[in-house]
């Protein structure tokens, strides 16, 4: 068995992503490589087929490293729901919660889960390539640490650390993260990877030579910005990636940014889709001219609900609907649309009033539903993932239902995520709003979403050929 953790100077400095190409390229290579992450903060999850929760991050990474996906991947998953306190999801199943001032100190079992994680995968497989969370230089967060040294040091793991440049200081932060580790952290440092480089690489080097030189660390390439590659983003840094690039002809959809966001990769679907233009805002005129208004998922949704109000954007959503403007809800979004919600588990708010736009009532309850979906709707197979508290009851028909959920008018409601990634779906879906709207809109023949997911996980996996020493690597980590 053999293993490498790849770290990062920050979040979102592209673990994920070199961790994702790796895994691919040893897998061409036909070495038994399986990725691991000890711990995700993340509001983005995936359910497995025994219908265990994982960050999105690792479900794609196991795509490209060809293996099942399963909780050992991801063995503890924190879900925020306010900015102290988060869910806890261990192996896959929710595990009460972990307040802001228990983090530094409270977190011995989620380090026994997560260590005995990894012993399986690797008494399992040729290869572990593992992924840091945040930054290793965290020291205020070492002591009891997991995910990033504590892992390396518990495991002998030797450790390379990512650095992205288009954020600027790339230097001064690899330089930082190697000089607030102590000496016996440090030991197990081997090199570095610079992400998101633009324009000719022989300008940096005389920069990289020297941190080499007073470091020792070795530079093992410069990864260039990749504009046509998007991985599942595992934080928030992520969610407003999508911008309009649109023309008159494209269909618009607004997607309202809640304060908490969850599973916003439904997104990466739509804006797939070519001549649809997706935004994700927070700004009401913008949600109230868009052809389609998304309510996202939210783990938050009494609170996000209370935003909605506070910004005036439920004021913009009652508006569409007594216009019959297409309205979506998805998950926390479906349930916000409801005549009521009782949570005496996420918020414990008690009994809360709904937009009132959808003949639902919503109960939080202390079990929590992950499950793949599969189904139909106007003959076309449909499919994704279900992961909540809430259950939803219907106090009057509705006039169609929708993958589990309804329609009135043009309000649609489901509990399904990832269901947009389904292209027949997604086109089908898009059309009806188009003909709602009086859009002109088309959908295309292009290749299809999961072609499309597969074909950039080659791409990355070829650039970090083309632009760093893999075999470097991956001899390391053997």
């Amino acid at each position: 068995m053999s293993g490498i953790l790849i770290a990062g100077t920050s979040s979102d400095a592209g673990k994920s992503l070199i961790v994702t190409g790796l895994c691919r390229a040893a897998r061409r290579r036909g070495i038994d490589v399986v990725p691991f992450k000890a711990q995700n903060m993340s509001n983005n999850s995936m359910v497995c087929a025994d219908g265990a929760e994982i960050g999105r991050a690792q479900y794609l990474q196991a795509a490209a490293a060809g293996v099942e996906p399963s909780s050992a991947l991801n063995p503890v998953l924190l879900k925020p729901g306010t900015d102290r306190r988060s869910f806890i999801v261990l192996r896959g199943r929710p595990s009460g919660t972990l307040e802001a001032g228990q983090y530094a100190t409270g977190r011995a079992v989620l380090a026994k889960a997560a260590w005995a994680a990894y012993s399986e995968l690797a008494a399992g497989h040729e290869l572990v390539i593992c992924e840091g969370a945040g930054s290793p230089a965290e020291i205020n967060l070492r002591v009891g640490d997991y995910t990033n040294m504590g892992l390396a040091r518990r495991f002998n793991l030797p450790v390379v650390v990512v650095g992205d440049i288009d954020r600027g200081g790339v230097l001064a932060s690899i330089y930082g993260t190697w000089a607030l580790l102590d000496d016996a952290d440090r030991e197990l440092l081997e090199g570095y990877l610079i992400n998101k480089f633009r324009g000719d690489a022989g300008i940096l080097a005389p920069g990289l030579d020297e941190i080499s030189r007073r470091t020792g660390l070795r530079n093992f390439g410069v990864l260039p910005f990749l504009a046509d590659v998007w991985l599942d983003g595992e934080d928030s840094l992520t969610v407003g990636r999508w911008r309009p690039n649109s023309t008159s002809e494209d269909l618009r959809v607004a997607v309202v940014r809640l304060p908490r966001v969850s599973n916003s990769t439904d997104i990466d679907a739509l804006a797939f889709e070519p001549d649809v233009s997706v935004e994700v805002t927070t700004d009401p005129k913008i949600c109230e001219r868009a052809d389609l208004l998304v309510l996202p998922g939210s783990r938050a949704t009494v609170d996000d609900l209370a935003w909605l109000r506070e910004r005036g954007i439920a004021e913009v959503i009652s508006k569409r609907a007594r216009q019959n403007q297409p309205i979506l809800g998805i998950c926390g979004g479906y349930q916000m649309l409801a005549e009521r919600i009782d949570d005496e588990h996420e918020s414990r708010a008690g009994a809360v009033a709904g937009l009132g736009l959808l003949p639902v009532h919503v109960e939080f309850g202390a079990d929590k539903v992950t499950s793949l979906t599969a189904g139909s709707w106007r003959n076309v197979p449909a499919g994704g993932y279900e992961i909540h508290h809430g259950i939803m009851s219907w106090t009057a028909e509705p006039d169609e239902v929708f993958l589990d959920g309804g329609r009135v008018g043009q309000i649609w409601g489901t509990m399904w995520h990832g269901a947009f990634e389904r292209d027949e779906f997604r086109r089908v879906f898009l059309s009806e709003i188009a003909a709602a709207t009086g859009s002109s809109w088309q959908p295309s023949r292009t290749p299809g979403f999961a072609a499309a997911r597969e074909a950039m996980i080659d791409r990355l996996a070829d650039s970090l050929e083309e632009n760093c020493d893999v075999s470097g690597l991956l001899e390391l980590a053997r």
